[in-house]
């Protein structure tokens, strides 16, 4: 029988970005919530550091199922989702999406394999923080 290798993320694989993501917000003394999906945006990996809110753990979660889900960061799914644009309110659909940085689509061969999301520094840290971290999955 053939074993047929499909692209997935390890939970190895998630926790090392997730680490590398806690590693650049504590250089700035960010607090962050970093989370990543599967495909399906089923929640692998999560961790709050210490002194994190509380509230930033359901964002992180968030931004990685709308990349995961959707095949694109949540930044670009923003830019659509406003009003007067071709998605405005999709952010109500799948349990809520997230339409601003911080949600990354993570791929594999040109394939989605899941989502990784930061949460709990301002919006522009988030997704730059979220960019480095998801560069060790490519």
């Amino acid at each position: 029988m053939k074993t047929i290798k499909r692209n997935c993320i390890s939970l190895e694989m998630a926790n090392h970005m997730i680490d590398k993501a806690i590693e650049e917000a504590s250089k700035d003394h960010f607090s962050i919530v970093a989370s990543v999906v599967n495909k399906e945006g089923i929640l692998i990996a999560l961790k709050k550091m210490d002194h994190a809110l509380t509230g930033p753990v359901d964002v992180a979660i968030k931004k990685a199922r709308t990349a995961a889900l959707f095949g694109f960061d949540s930044m670009a799914f923003g830019e659509i989702a406003q009003p007067g644009q071709p998605i405005y309110s999709i952010e109500n659909t799948n349990g809520g999406m997230i339409s601003f940085g911080g949600g990354v689509t993570l791929r594999q061969n040109g394939e989605v394999i899941g989502g990784l999301g930061i949460a709990g520094a301002s919006v522009a840290d988030d997704e730059r923080i979220a960019q480095i971290a998801a560069k060790i999955c490519t």
